[in-house]
């Protein structure tokens, strides 16, 4: 099953909605701002996207500028800043079995769906 974490707020996020709407495959919506997501979720979807757990971190958001910007944190410290705010969570993530996707610029969606 093919999962977005969503937020609403975001125009990308909801491109990225708007493309799997449109691809006619199901897929599940979990809006991680509501349901915040555990240290552990995150490194697994970290792993699924293959990436370094700072590029999934929005580092314009106001929470990291005043609290972590410029620190030198470890991978653990910043996934657990992610799960205590989840804002900073890049978005969207497009799930697909062993692949993910941060759908920055929303298209990128298309290669796993």
């Amino acid at each position: 099953m093919i999962k977005i974490y969503h937020n609403n707020r975001c125009s990308k996020s909801r491109c990225g909605l708007e493309i799997l709407e449109n691809s006619g495959k199901e897929f599940e919506i979990v809006k991680y701002l509501d349901d915040t997501l555990s240290a552990k979720a995150l490194k697994e979807i970290i792993s699924l996207l293959k990436i370094k757990p700072i590029d999934l971190v929005r580092k314009n958001e106001a929470i990291w500028k005043e609290n972590y910007k410029g620190k030198t944190l470890t991978d653990a410290e910043v996934i657990n800043a992610m799960a205590k705010h989840p804002k900073l969570i890049e978005r969207p993530i497009v799930i697909n079995g062993k692949k993910a996707v941060i759908g920055r610029p929303p298209e990128l969606i298309l290669d796993i769906i």
